[in-house]
């Protein structure tokens, strides 16, 4: 359950016998707590009607307009009466053609040269070539082939093949829609054909997207996660994002469960391991003692596969113990931990998430954009009630604007007086109580909102990953879901790759002429090199 969840039933108040006999304060008091009680009943069943509704597949209900926080802390520019820069100069990425447009002139005319005036323009044309390759039989009886020109696999070429690959995944086209355009061009292609332009042979693309997962986690300072809802073989699924300034990554499954984050973040290892990271891990959520030791003493610290963990701890007796929390689960949630470890994944990362329970693990940084939300989210019943808002809400502001400063410029000083205010913020007290409430959860998460305090150079919201995932909604909207696994895995594949070549500066148009073997395209290294080489400490 998030700790920033719904604002709980109010107590302090003893039911009277009859309400005549309460005073007018007492009245106000007990009014106010039903009004926050009856707020809390249909702040539930909104959210039950919105899940309802997607669940149906109905349109729900609109997003609530964002706080602005972020933005309105921006230090204002100085007003100066300087003229906005002019556009420069429009340089092609192609090859400029010059053509010489002869002028019409009476006789006695004197030639001034040229003027020039650029144009460009953009050819799309269907192309068939037959290739008539030559065979040869030779004196010992075998059969010589031609080989096919560099970059041509299959009966389409790669110049068609990128060219869909770049409109279904970047330019977010629906499969009709990019069929009905190959076909009104002249390329002469099936629904099938199509689908396997899509999703055959791209076991490569998948590794390489899998290799710049691995890149990430392990030479970043910080990741920002977030999650999505996502469709596949007909049911509701969750798709996870991990990135930052320099890669995305995004990846679908059912489930969206801390044991599901873990494992996503073994970039695809399937091993489990028992260290000292792992052991921490379970101490630190609750696992006993005994169990812990148990583990520890045991033959083997590492396993192969999940089917061996599970068998390893069934001849423990885990499966046998009937205690809550689960030991299976802290156990494994364990075991994954350590494995993340022993790969040197996040050895020194921060993890920043909205509050989302399954990423609180490692070094968590919170989210403030969230955290605001909250209190501007937040009802109100009277000026009172509007006033304190307005009041928290500024100072929260005010400090968020500090804490933009302090990342540009930290200190010792400075981070022990932005501490001090934190607490005089969030444990004053304000006189509505349902606020007073909200900034006591708040405060109690007060090192993963001063993250930042430690280390400046991560980020103070998670605007990033809502930015990148934000493509990953637009291909839901308008493909609803996929259908086998291949498919799943190469919308996810291509959706990162895109991302990431976006944030390197590589256009994706020439990431995947390099794959195919254009003839003439640039030559694009494994994205992962360029992420190593971004992220690597100076």
């Amino acid at each position: 359950m998030r700790r920033f969840a719904a604002v709980d039933s109010l107590h302090h108040v003893p039911p009277p016998s009859t309400l005549s006999a309460l005073s007018r304060p007492e009245l106000e008091a007990l009014l106010v707590e039903l009004y926050g009680k009856l707020t809390t009943l249909e702040q539930t069943v909104a959210e039950q009607r919105e899940e309802i509704a997607r669940l149906k597949g109905l349109k729900g209900r609109p997003n609530i307009k964002p706080s602005g926080m972020d933005k309105g802390t921006v230090p204002a520019k100085p007003a100066t009466d300087e003229k906005r820069p002019a556009r420069g100069k429009v340089t092609p990425r192609v090859q400029v053609e010059d053509q010489v447009i002869r002028a019409d002139i009476p006789p006695g005319s004197i030639f001034k040269g040229h003027e020039p005036f650029l144009v460009q323009d953009l050819v799309i044309s269907a192309k068939a070539t037959c290739y008539l390759r030559e065979r040869w039989i030779t004196p010992d009886g075998r059969t010589i082939l031609a080989p096919l020109p560099p970059g041509i696999k299959g009966h389409f070429g790669p110049d068609l093949r990128r060219f869909v690959l770049v409109q279904y995944h970047q330019g977010q086209s629906t499969m009709p829609r990019l069929l009905a355009l190959l076909r009104s061009v002249g390329v002469s292609i099936s629904k099938r054909q199509l689908v396997r332009l899509l999703n055959e042979d791209h076991e490569a693309f998948i590794a390489e997207a899998q290799d710049v997962l691995r890149a990430g986690l392990e030479t970043s300072p910080w990741v920002s996660v977030d999650d999505t809802g996502a469709r596949h073989a007909g049911k509701n699924g969750f798709c996870t994002q991990i990135g930052n300034e320099w890669f995305t990554w995004f990846r679908t499954r059912s489930s969206k469960s801390r044991l599901n984050f873990l494992d996503l973040l073994r970039a695809g290892h399937t091993d489990y391991v028992l260290n000292d990271a792992a052991y921490a891990y379970m101490r630190e959520h609750g696992l006993p003692a005994a169990s812990i030791a148990l583990l520890a003493t045991g033959p083997q610290t590492r396993f192969a596969d999940q089917a061996a963990w599970l068998s390893y701890l069934d001849r423990l007796g885990f499966t046998a113990l009937k205690i809550t929390p689960d030991p299976i689960q802290l156990a494994t949630e364990g075991a994954l931990w350590g494995s993340i470890q022993a790969h040197e994944f996040l050895c020194d990362a921060v993890i920043l998430s909205d509050d989302a329970g399954q990423f609180n693990i490692g070094r968590h940084a919170l989210c403030w954009v969230h955290a605001e939300r909250l209190v501007h989210k937040l009802d109100t019943f009277n000026d009172q009630h509007r006033a304190a808002q307005t009041r928290v809400r500024a100072l929260i502001w005010d400090f968020y604007a500090d804490l933009k400063a302090y990342q540009s410029k930290p200190s010792k000083r400075r981070a022990r007086a932005l501490q001090a205010r934190f607490d005089r913020i969030f444990l004053g007290h304000t006189g509505f109580a349902t606020l007073d409430r909200l900034l006591t959860r708040l405060h109690a998460n007060k090192a993963e909102l001063l993250m930042v305090l430690q280390r400046p150079e991560i980020p103070l919201h998670t605007n990033g990953s809502e930015n990148d995932i934000r493509c990953h909604v637009t291909r839901r909207k308008i493909s609803a879901g996929t259908r086998s696994e291949i498919g799943r895995d190469c919308r996810d594949a291509f959706l990162s790759l895109a991302k990431t070549c976006d944030k390197l500066g590589i256009a994706i148009w020439d990431y995947l002429g390099s794959r195919f073997n254009v003839v003439g395209a640039a030559i694009i290294e494994p994205l992962d090199h360029y992420v190593r080489a971004r992220l690597r400490p100076a």
